[in-house]
């Protein structure tokens, strides 16, 4: 999406990284029965939107309001493993979607906890 008016967080790879998977579940989530529309599938949009919106939330802010953000968005990531593990527990999404979901989350993850020891190495110096 490109647009005359430009932020600095969405240069980060891993702001980038975290769009395109929530969009990503957006599209898995529309095949979740509706009985799940309140529930599971709320839970999963929500998690997974919530990591780049807290990256692009605390990127405006000090180093460690930006280092206390990046870990919330490090927790929501982890909670989309257990939504996806629920997902394929009850029959969702196919193994290889969540072993995907997986692969990505754990590449997002190891971004945020090394962009977190960069930011943790400016705050401590």
């Amino acid at each position: 999406m490109e647009s005359k008016f430009h932020f600095t967080f969405e240069d980060l790879l891993v702001y980038q990284k975290a769009m395109q998977f929530g969009e990503l579940i957006n599209i898995q989530a529309k095949s979740f029965p509706k009985e799940e529309r309140y529930e599971l599938t709320s839970q999963f949009k929500r998690a997974s939107d919530s990591i780049a919106l807290n990256i692009a939330e605390g990127s405006g802010g000090t180093d460690k309001q930006f280092y206390n953000y990046l870990g919330n968005a490090w927790h929501s990531a982890h909670e989309c493993v257990s939504c996806s593990s629920k997902a394929y527990l009850r029959n969702y999404i196919s193994e290889e979607t969540n072993e995907l979901n997986r692969q990505v989350l754990s590449e997002i993850t190891k971004m945020i906890s090394s962009l977190r020891s960069i930011i943790g190495k400016r705050i401590n110096s």
